[in-house]
């Protein structure tokens, strides 16, 4: 294994802008095609959304809430063989959604038609629909399942390509394509109604804003691709993307915040950041900017290069939300409590259409995982974790009662601090009150995270937990795209596609790192684009192309309770 050295090259062939998935992925796999990378991240770790954080002995996620497209067959999967075989592998889950509420309480399985089975056992005069709802769901599943087949850009294509993507395409969205227009209040009643009328089945989805959002989740169990983070938490996939770059001797070099572009004659050549108080300037032929658009194009480079029209575009992009999470570390295992391996979404199905989603921790659906039920290296043996979720949005009583200093930069005071532990209380009752009624005396401690602290880690705008949404508008507005109205600056985060989480993020890192071996690298291009559509075997991309051979060295550090369970054994192995 090359060592990388301390201290910055003179020059690069990619720098990429941002340590999370997205820049991970492409600069892993251009350092496997012999590039020189250098990836500058502004936090302490590398990870983005899935640096996570410990506090004592207990291992947090940040963000995520389920993974799909990880599974043996899946897309992500698919790109990460290319890098090694040593990869974190998910974790398939059986127990995948239960429908919490005031009057009822429902288990959703990787086998759906159980939980169809038993909703016609509670509504037996809505049979034929829930047979037909079923059935919907499950061909969306079928087709969530050839994502693979449409994950290269079509930036990346020749026009046979391009037309061959268009039928993959609309093979996938067929099935959507009925229910799509069923959104809002009035569309979901509509959209619901055309299979079952009765209310009571209804209030099932009461938190849904689409008739689509009530169908993925089953289709993606009649799929089996429900994942949950790998052994060690959702950090170890950068970690491991993080040793393969290494592993090439390139960096990714920490606490570097990019303050500008160097253009010249309209041409990227580089960058200039800031380190632990010195300025310097950095050159390459190519940037990938997997960071937050917004900071790119208004802040990062000069007024005039990007169109007025583009950015107000961007200013107008429909985003995921936020999220108020909180994380909880108890002195007790959450089966204890009565939860399992699923993940818990509650709502009060009493409360109006806009309260689930409104910000409101006294109506906003709450979404309650347990990942050491799923891992339990997360926690110290007898004890457990425990992740709650609200949606929620920056502007909530006044950016959460911060204020801002010269730069923009939200200043956190008491009344913050007052407001998140106010609001975390709320949630924490009502998931007392409705699912674990001795919770509150198990908890030893819990860290709060608001859209502010989203926002301060990931520089994403308004802390939006995903990017840009799909859909019409953002389609017609042509939001997600690869190439800048810069040469050789490239976007390879979330926001180069629509939709996010892990899936969306290797992709857009992918798609990047083809666009530059397009130009540079023909050889390699066109095996792992051949490799992508499914044409040829990860063996035949090898023996096609020149990539640099990696050992498969890679070792996952043993997490804070695990070493200390190490230590006792020991311990009580000296003792006798």
């Amino acid at each position: 294994m090359k060592q990388p050295g301390k201290s910055f090259n003179e020059f690069y062939d990619v720098i990429i802008i941002g340590a999370g998935v997205g820049g991970l992925t492409a600069g892993a796999l251009l350092s496997k095609c012999g590039f020189s990378v250098c990836i500058l991240e502004k936090e302490p770790h590398a990870g983005g959304y899935l640096a996570g954080f410990r506090r004592k002995d207990f291992i947090f996620d940040t963000a995520i809430h389920w993974l799909n497209q990880y599974n043996e067959q899946g897309a992500v999967t698919k790109i990460f063989r290319v890098l090694g075989d040593d990869f974190p592998r998910a974790i398939t889950l059986e127990r995948t959604r239960r429908y919490k509420g005031n009057g009822f309480d429902y288990l959703l399985t990787n086998n759906p038609d159980e939980l169809r089975d038993q909703l016609i056992k509670d509504f037996p005069h809505e049979k034929e629909g829930l047979t037909r709802f079923f059935r919907c769901a499950k061909r969306i599943g079928a087709s969530l399942n050839k994502l693979s087949s449409i994950f290269r850009s079509e930036e990346t294509m020749n026009f046979p390509d391009k037309i061959w993507s268009k039928i993959n395409l609309l093979k996938v969205v067929m099935p959507f394509i009925p229910f799509v227009s069923y959104s809002g209040e009035m569309g979901l009643k509509r959209g619901l109604s055309k299979f079952f009328k009765d209310e009571k089945l209804h209030k099932m989805f009461a938190s849904e804003t689409e008739l689509i959002g009530c169908m993925v989740p089953i289709g993606w169990s009649y799929a089996n691709d429900f994942q949950c983070p790998p052994k060690g938490g959702g950090q170890v996939i950068p970690m491991w993307l993080q040793h393969i770059i290494e592993y090439y001797g390139n960096h990714v070099m920490t606490q570097c915040c990019v303050e500008k572009i160097l253009v010249n004659d309209n041409i990227c050549t580089g960058v200039e950041i800031s380190r632990r108080g010195e300025i310097r300037q950095l050159c390459s032929k190519y940037v990938i900017a997997a960071c937050d658009i917004e900071t790119l194009y208004e802040r990062m480079l000069p007024a005039h290069i990007v169109p007025e029209k583009l950015k107000h575009k961007l200013r107008q992009a429909e985003l995921y939300s936020s999220s108020l999470t909180i994380s909880i570390a108890l002195d007790c295992t959450v089966e204890s409590l009565g939860l399992g391996e699923e993940l818990v979404h509650l709502v009060d199905e009493t409360s109006p259409f806009d309260a689930h989603n409104n910000g409101d921790p006294h109506t906003a659906e709450i979404t309650i995982l347990p990942p050491s039920c799923r891992d339990k290296s997360l926690a110290p043996e007898g004890c457990g974790t425990l992740a709650l979720f609200m949606p929620a949005v920056m502007d909530y009583k006044n950016n959460w009662l911060t204020t801002r200093n010269d730069k923009g930069e939200y200043i956190r005071n008491e009344a913050y601090r007052n407001l998140k532990k106010e609001i975390a209380e709320i949630i924490i009752s009502r998931v007392e009150k409705a699912i674990a009624p001795t919770l509150r005396a198990h908890i030893l401690f819990y860290d709060v995270a608001t859209p502010v602290t989203h926002y301060r880690y990931t520089g994403n705008k308004n802390g939006t937990m995903m990017g840009a949404k799909p859909g019409r508008k953002n389609m017609q507005d042509k939001i997600a795209h690869y190439q800048t109205p810069v040469k050789n600056l490239l976007l390879g985060g979330h926001w180069a596609e629509l939709g996010g989480g892990v899936p969306i993020a290797a992709k857009a890192g992918t798609n990047a790192c083809l666009l530059i071996l397009k130009k540079e690298h023909k050889k390699a291009f066109t095996a792992l684009a051949d490799y992508i559509d499914g044409k040829i075997s990860l063996q035949q991309l090898f023996d096609k192309a020149s990539f640099k051979p990696y050992d498969n060295s890679w070792k996952q550090t043993p997490t804070p309770a695990e070493i200390k369970a190490a230590k006792m054994k020991i311990g009580e192995m000296n003792k006798e």
